[in-house]
């Protein structure tokens, strides 16, 4: 169809919902979210009936969306995907253009993922679960062998609560939204507690104390416990988050795309590391020094864990949030001092600032848990973020995630193999 510009003496090709659908390869409720998001302008039709695209506007995005779908961008071909969640810049990071730290400071963790998702802040808000998705996801996790980590855990506690959701199918994002609300309560109450006396109400990051330490929590300890779970929240396409989104990208349903998730984060250069700067800052406390701990790892040819991130060429700003959080806590004192150990007699041999690994190994180094908390703590709060990424790619064109390969076997065609 064609219409009139407002003021011009031209026409301008402009196309039906169903036309621009069609060419950008989605849902016609998919080109609604694209001029919800402001990548694609719309004008109602005279009739008050659905609305038109302008026809070029279309082809641009089209083009766009293939370019990222081969994995083409202008950074030196590294794949490249458009995201109105996490920027990241210089040493600051911000959640929907506002300044990621200040807002964990203030918001709880719920009220962080709430912003995450849809823009919007929920005072006040407290995550749930169905009792039977919850019992489903007990059975599964009891039945596991004892010697098994947290995040094969939290992996099965995802797939049986799939299991419990006839509807997880429904990738509408009030579905996805109302998933994600029971989700991420279900993992946390799947977890064995440590103490008996614990709660599956109030803010999550108290129900997650009671499965991770013994000791009883006070309020600036669960503080800063809610803190780290809102600062971890998200960060960019790191490479579960990436997993998810290539999941969601085939339409995966949610449970699915956080099981992508945590199949990734369960490798040491991600979720685990902070578990070896836990066991590392141990080893420090036990020996009262730094200076032959650090040396026998850089004898062996490791990299000291909790220092330096590529992406931050200063201060990592989730450890500076953290630190300033501990050094309020009087049982974590000898725990950041030998943190500060650490990071004082590495910079003799490299200049690295302490990351939010070494900042987490602190906290459940001084609230006695164990090595394995702090991937927990970053799994359970990184599911959020992953939500966020997987409704993102819902609205994007189906296997947009497929790059090609670039096959450098034998040349074809080979004789068959006696």
């Amino acid at each position: 169809m064609r219409d009139q510009e407002p003021g011009s003496p031209h026409t301008t090709r402009r196309l039906t919902t169903k036309e621009a659908a069609e060419l950008l390869g989605v849902k016609p409720e998919t080109v609604y979210a694209y001029v919800s998001r402001g990548q694609l302008s719309s004008r109602r039709v005279a009739s008050g009936r659905g609305s038109t695209f302008d026809a070029q506007e279309v082809e641009a995005l089209a083009r766009r969306n293939r370019r990222e779908s081969s994995g083409t961008s202008g950074s030196g071909g590294e794949l490249s995907v458009r995201t109105r969640i996490t920027f990241i810049d210089t040493d600051r990071y911000y959640f929907r253009g506002v300044d990621a730290a200040e807002l964990a400071v203030r918001h709880s963790y719920e009220e962080v993922a709430e912003w995450l998702w849809t823009g919007r802040l929920r005072p006040g808000i407290a995550f749930e679960a169905p009792r039977a998705t919850v019992a489903a996801a007990r059975r599964a996790v009891d039945a596991l062998p004892e010697h098994v980590g947290p995040t094969d855990r939290l992996r099965v506690a995802a797939v049986a609560a799939a299991t419990a959701d006839p509807l997880r199918f429904d990738l509408s994002e009030d579905a996805v939204l109302g998933t994600a609300r029971s989700l991420i309560p279900t993992l946390v109450a799947a977890l064995p507690p440590v103490r008996r006396d614990h709660r599956d109400t109030g803010p999550l990051a108290h129900r997650l104390w009671a499965r991770l330490s013994g000791h009883e929590a006070d309020e600036t300890s669960l503080r800063t416990l809610d803190t780290a779970l809102a600062l971890l929240v998200d960060h960019d396409l790191a490479a579960s988050t990436l997993a998810v989104r290539v999941a969601a990208s085939a339409r995966a349903h949610a449970y699915a795309a956080v099981s992508a998730g945590l199949g990734v984060l369960e490798g040491p250069l991600h979720g685990a590391a902070s578990g070896l700067a836990h066991r590392l800052l141990l080893d420090v406390l036990d020996r009262g020094d730094a200076g032959p701990v650090i040396a026998e790892e850089l004898r062996a040819g490791r990299r000291i864990p909790g220092l330096g991130h590529r992406l931050y060429p200063g201060e990592d700003p989730r450890a500076r949030v953290l630190f300033g959080l501990l050094e309020e806590i009087p049982r974590a004192e000898p725990a950041l001092a030998a943190a500060r150990d650490i990071v004082a007699t590495t910079a003799r041999h490299t200049p690295l600032h302490a990351n939010v690994d070494l900042a987490l190994a602190v906290l459940t180094a001084s609230s006695g848990m164990p090595a394995t908390a702090g991937e927990t703590i970053f799994a359970v709060a990184r599911t959020a973020g992953w939500i966020a990424h997987a409704l993102e790619e819902y609205g994007e064109r189906p296997l947009r995630m497929r790059p090609s390969g670039h096959y450098v076997g034998p040349r074809p065609p080979q004789p068959l193999p006696e």
